[in-house]
């Protein structure tokens, strides 16, 4: 059997520093159809430029992002630069079109600068100074057209970035399927929290249960962290950055792993979901048939209408209890863990002492 290999693509840092560097060469006349942009480890990475032309005072070029193989969401957008050159040396990056500003304490960049990370700055300044004349600075103006609407799909309104997309990329190159990169991506969420002054997060590990956390049981949106299916990671980085109380408030299909110690929720990582289910019905009392019954189950939702059929309610709490003890010890005891379980239809299942401690603190409204 062959195997092919994945093609790695470039950040959106580095078509902002191709850009740049294109611009400027187009307003000295030496348009480019291609040049070389250092990354922060000092790697030269050719990049193709779309288009460029002079404009008045410098100039102007677009470079088409490529994240090769990774299911980026910005693969295939334009980031466009306008550079204007200056009289004095230094360089100012601005937010265009598409490009999101920063509004809430606790990210790589302060309050009301471009969310253009310090890595891509790095980048960018470099690209600048290559060709800049002596003496001379820019003043650098990033757009990435249609920005706004793709940001919908990101984190950033989460973090309270408005306007647009962030301009990231720590080493220049997209790794594809990168799931570092991917971990990255949900850490900043606990910086905010912090930096908020909150030592209190609620995790949810998908749309799902942000949706009904947010909407339903009115819990404050600041406090909610999207986690994915990196719970374990999201609760040591959320110790490391000194939180004190998490609440665990998600779907059966992943508080129930979290319950068995399965802290990678991915069903490709583990997936005991129905026999922890069974299990802990069994402990409850439920008769052989439920149990077998459960085990036939093909989804959670459908363990739950089993389970609702015998006297065994006190599963859920039960559940709960487990999730928030797996969850402490996993980190040592360093946090305080409450668990809530919810179904698809936005009911809370369950959900244990420690729950309704930290729920009540944040003011949630349970019907």
């Amino acid at each position: 059997m062959s195997s092919k290999t994945l093609r790695r693509g470039i950040t959106t840092g580095t078509c902002a520093a191709a850009a740049a560097k294109a611009a400027v060469l187009a307003a000295l006349g030496r348009p480019a159809l291609t040049v070389e942009v250092a990354t922060p480890q000092g790697n030269l990475i050719p990049v193709g430029v779309a288009a460029s032309r002079a404009i008045d005072g410098g100039g102007s070029a677009a470079v088409v992002k490529d994240a090769g193989d990774d299911p980026d969401v910005t693969d295939g957008v334009t980031v466009a630069v306008d550079v204007v050159i200056t009289a004095d040396e230094a360089i100012v990056i601005l937010a265009g079109e598409g490009v999101g500003t920063v509004t809430k304490p606790g990210l790589a960049m302060p309050v009301g600068q471009p969310a253009v990370n310090p890595g891509p700055r790095l980048m960018i300044e470099t690209a600048l100074r290559d060709v800049l004349p002596a003496g001379r600075g820019a003043v650098a103006t990033i757009a990435i057209p249609g920005g706004r609407e793709l940001a919908a799909r990101t984190l950033n309104p989460a973090l309270g970035i408005e306007g647009g997309l962030s301009v990231i990329g720590t080493t220049g190159i997209v790794e594809p399927m990168s799931e570092e990169a991917w971990k990255t991506s949900l850490t900043p969420q606990l910086s905010v929290v912090k930096a908020l002054g909150h030592d209190t997060a609620v995790f949810v590990p998908g749309k799902i249960g942000q949706d009904i956390a947010i909407n339903k049981c009115r819990l404050p949106a600041d406090r909610v962290v999207q986690t994915s299916n990196f719970v374990g990671h999201m609760l040591e980085s959320a110790a490391d950055q000194g939180l004190r109380q998490i609440l665990l408030f998600g779907h059966l299909g992943k508080i129930v792993k979290v319950a068995a110690g399965i802290f990678h929720t991915h069903s490709r990582m583990a997936d005991a979901r129905l026999e922890t289910l069974a299990a802990y019905a069994a402990a409850e009392g439920a008769p052989r048939e439920a149990v077998e019954e459960i085990l036939a189950c093909v989804t959670t939702e459908a363990a739950v209408e089993v389970i609702g059929r015998y006297p065994v309610g006190g599963v859920w709490r039960r559940l709960a209890a487990q999730a928030s003890s797996r969850a402490a010890r996993f980190v040592h005891g360093r946090l305080t863990v409450g668990t809530a379980i919810v179904t698809l239809k936005g009911d809370i299942l369950g959900r244990d002492d420690q729950a309704d401690k930290i729920g009540g603190t944040l003011g949630w409204i349970i019907k």
